[in-house]
């Protein structure tokens, strides 16, 4: 699913909602989730899964193009742990 498509059945879902209040309401949630990840904080929403930063290492990469060795430094990114129910979802026969 893409925006576009999560914007779309949000507005099937809530036709008294005008489509910029879906798009607003759609931009601040992921706003904020991206807004406490950037600070080092978690973001969970109960029944979905959570949201964290894990710290990568540095470590010597490979230019592809020349095969120059080159380090590569460390940095943050973004993490998602599933929620039990959404697991359950996936492996249910």
């Amino acid at each position: 699913m893409i925006r576009s498509e999560l914007l779309q059945a949000l507005g099937r879902e809530n036709p008294g909602l005008r489509a910029e209040e879906i798009e607003k309401v759609v931009n601040v949630f992921f706003d904020e989730i991206a807004q406490r990840l950037a600070q080092g904080g978690r973001v969970e929403l109960r029944g979905f899964g959570s949201f964290s930063t894990r710290e990568r290492d540095g470590r010597k990469g490979r230019n592809p193009r020349t095969g120059e060795s080159v380090e590569v430094p460390g940095k943050k990114v973004p993490y998602f742990k599933p929620g039990k129910e959404i697991r359950a979802r996936l492996n249910a026969d």
